[in-house]
């Protein structure tokens, strides 16, 4: 598990035969789960001066890899006992966004990101989403156009990949864990779906 809070950009040294390796201040250890740009990956090799991870060719199909050059966000996963910022992050992409419009507001630039449009309903205003492994509030949803508007603080774009990114880009996308979990909880379609009314039968029996 993750909070969606970059520790490190890694310098990428090379990307060679589904292995990629990268240069940190970050000493992993050998089977250690880190993320790289949101996505959870396994460390396979460790040098004197650098790390290795392995990307198998599903995961380079549903990912980014126009972002896994030069730098990377890295985040290693959560020890019991961390302080926990950000939010529940658990590695899994769900999908690719594309960066749709770039609205500079002096203090903050506005990001515009369009997704697929079966994961719009993951998205509520001031929910959680994540961009390629960085924790952020989503500030309006359009689902007719299927894509939401992020307000990045000037901190944020000079600590990490958002200060390189350009309309077209192509982003990581995990949406909230709690939000999936509830869409499935009531969806018409799910046999096992519950009403409101069970969650307060529920609820008044405790």
């Amino acid at each position: 598990m993750f909070t969606g809070l970059i520790r490190e950009m890694a310098n990428v040294v090379s990307f060679n035969n589904n292995i990629l390796t990268l240069s940190a201040n970050y000493k992993p250890r050998i089977g250690d789960s880190i993320a790289i740009n949101g996505a959870c990956l396994t460390v396979v090799a460790i040098y004197s001066d650098s790390f290795s991870v392995e990307l198998s060719p599903e995961s380079q199909n549903i990912l980014a890899m126009e972002n896994y050059k030069n730098k990377v966000h890295i985040e290693p996963a959560m020890m019991i006992g961390d302080r926990f910022e950000g939010h529940i992050v658990q590695g899994h992409i769900d999908c690719l966004g594309m960066i749709s419009n770039i609205i500079d507001n002096g203090n903050s630039i506005d990001f515009f990101i369009q997704i697929p449009e079966s994961f719009i309903k993951y998205l509520i205003p001031k929910g959680s989403i994540t961009v390629d492994g960085v924790s952020l509030t989503v500030n309006d949803v359009d689902t007719k156009n299927n894509t939401f508007r992020l307000t990045i603080i000037p901190h944020t774009i000079q600590n990490t990949l958002f200060e390189q990114y350009t309309i077209n880009s192509k982003v990581n996308i995990e949406t909230d864990m709690f939000a999936r979990y509830v869409y499935n909880l009531f969806k018409k379609d799910n046999e096992n779906s519950i009403s409101w009314d069970d969650v307060d039968s529920i609820i008044s029996k405790y």
